[in-house]
């Protein structure tokens, strides 16, 4: 914000009359220096200094020029050039402006009028403009000067020869020889200084406050919970040791067959599921309560040598026991090189071992459980319709047996002959009946050759037709010939039938058993759990810093949610 220029201001005090100040000896006015001399600031409302009145300057000048001093013709030609000046009706404003250029180019002017003198004497115009406006000087903020009556007719405007007054108000010539009080008033750049320096201090007070109240806050909420913290941590914790192991979960690839080659060819590690399995069941509460059933883990952590935190309860809960598992058994997967790794963690190292060693038994007993039931299914299935297969077969040879023994001959190889003897029957008959056609053709045929042809055609027929019924008609007790030899062709056709469902049931049995065996998981340990001879917790260092972090971390949100709400609720 640009504020208004203003104008140095000077003290004016009441001169006598014009013939007083022409007597007076102007050798004996003080000159003043070319600026203004600081002084100590007036506290407002405080009174100003009083002035000499003018009836005792007037006796004191009267006086002086009783003395018998005589004025130089330097003197009586700048009195009258003062008294010309004075004729001119320059105004307060001018008159002021012409003592504050006198003082820039260091003329010892002892009044206004004898600063426009002087200006006029050395060529300068005290009223052309460009000098008027190097005088301007910008002054910061509004505020008003504090000064004593005399500032208050310094800022009043002069009236040279105002009409229905008998006074000057322009300011006059500082008497030579009168009591000169210091001037109570400071200029506007050390009151602008001055101002400045008071807003730096209070803001330098309010910050050592707003920062004192941060430091004691930050000690209250971050620092004094961090000291206690690691007090904790250094002092009071029970030294925990770990014991680290490494497992993995391996499958055969190998065939299960007779191969002497079966056992020793390549493995690869098993799916990830089997891994995530093993991994979830070792930080179950059932592998926890089987852990306490077998090693004791409720009464090892039950003991009072451990600390207060770290200690369960007389008589824990199941579910405090297994809060506590989970933070002292951390078991962690690593799908990339199918390694689960496993910390296990106890007061005492052998005990951490000792459970470290309980909780390897019970992953690999879970391991080999993983796929039992499913090779369980899987043979039992195959053992189940191979033991069919076998029935079925079984039977079908046994119908077959029983049909050969009950006709007694081979029902296709009679059934063959049979139709053989037909094939010839049917020839013969055939001939004779041509032979037979041939006679009837005569006009007067041989009856005995008729007769006889005749007879071979019927007995050939009738042989035909017995030949047919043994083979197609039954007889009693026994099914006709075509019907023993279909049967037979059914028993021999389930007979083939069983023995094809016989081994395909051989085959699905040996690939279930090599699926069996290739599903079996091993549980391999890679690196097997030893005894710590130092603690490995509490880490103090890294744990005291941690808890600075969180308390830092804390205390920062709260600030920050406090600020914000005092902002919305404020605007």
């Amino acid at each position: 914000m640009t504020t208004k220029p203003k104008a140095r201001k000077f003290r004016i005090k009441r001169s006598p009359s014009a013939e007083t100040e022409a007597a007076t000896p102007p050798a004996e006015a003080p000159k003043p220096s070319a600026a203004p001399r600081a002084q100590a600031p007036q506290p407002q409302g405080a009174p100003a200094q009083p002035r000499q009145p003018a009836a005792t300057q007037q006796p004191q000048q009267q006086a002086a020029s009783q003395s018998g001093e005589v004025a130089s013709a330097a003197q009586v030609s700048g009195e009258q050039d003062m008294d010309a000046i004075r004729q001119e009706g320059l105004t307060g404003r001018q008159l002021r402006m012409a003592r504050r250029v006198a003082q820039k180019h260091g003329l010892p002017a002892t009044s206004d009028f004898d600063a426009v003198r002087l200006l006029r004497a050395k060529g300068i115009d005290p009223f052309q403009r460009s000098n008027m406006l190097e005088l301007v000087v910008p002054q910061a903020g509004g505020a008003q000067h504090e000064g004593g009556p005399g500032d208050v007719m310094a800022t009043l405007p002069a009236v040279a020869g105002g009409a229905g007054s008998g006074r000057v108000q322009l300011p006059q010539t500082v008497p030579a020889g009168g009591i000169k009080l210091p001037s109570t008033e400071i200029s506007p750049m050390e009151r602008r200084t001055r101002e400045i320096s008071d807003i730096q201090r209070d803001i330098s007070r309010r910050r050592r406050k707003k920062m004192g109240l941060l430091i004691v806050r930050l000690a209250f909420f971050v620092i004094l919970p961090t000291i206690f913290a690691g007090y904790y941590f250094y002092k009071v914790a029970t030294p925990m040791y770990a014991t680290d192991s490494q497992f993995l979960i391996i499958q055969n690839e190998g065939g299960g067959g007779p191969s002497p080659f079966g056992g020793l060819l390549p493995t690869q590690f098993a799916n990830s599921a089997d891994s995530i399995a093993t991994q979830a069941y070792l930080q179950s509460k059932d592998a926890m309560l089987r852990l306490d059933g077998d090693a004791g883990f409720k009464d090892h952590f039950t003991d009072e040598e451990i600390d207060p935190i770290q200690r369960l309860t007389e008589n824990p809960t199941n579910e405090e026991a297994y809060k506590l598992y989970k933070k002292n058994v951390k078991i962690g997967y690593d799908p990339t090189e199918g390694v689960i790794r496993m910390e296990v963690i106890a007061a005492d190292p052998q005990v951490a071992t000792t459970f470290s060693e309980r909780l390897l038994k019970y992953a690999e007993e879970r391991v080999n459980s993983l796929s039992q039931d499913k090779r369980d299914s899987g043979m039992n299935d195959a053992e189940i319709g191979f033991a069919k297969a076998q029935e079925a077969r079984r039977s079908a040879q046994q119908r077959l047996i029983e049909l050969q023994v009950e006709n007694g001959v081979d029902p296709e190889a009679v059934i063959a002959a049979i139709r053989t003897q037909i094939t010839n029957y049917e020839t013969l008959l055939i001939e004779k009946q041509l032979e037979l056609a041939a006679l009837l053709d005569n006009a007067r045929p041989n009856r005995a050759k008729v007769e006889g042809a005749q007879g071979d055609v019927r007995r050939l027929e009738g042989a035909l037709a017995q030949l047919n019924n043994r083979m197609n008609n039954a007889t009693e007790g026994t099914n006709s010939l075509a019907q023993q030899a279909v049967s037979l062709q059914l028993a021999q056709a389930d007979l083939v039938n069983a023995d094809t469902n016989l081994q395909l049931a051989q085959t699905g049995l040996e690939q279930a058993r090599t699926e069996a065996t290739r599903q079996v998981r091993y549980l391999t340990i890679a690196v097997r759990p030893v005894p710590s001879q130092e603690p490995s917790y509490p880490r103090a260092f890294e744990n005291t810093i941690l808890a600075f972090l969180i308390f830092g971390g804390i205390y920062l949100m709260l600030s920050l949610t406090a600020s914000i709400l005092r902002e919305q609720v404020t605007s």
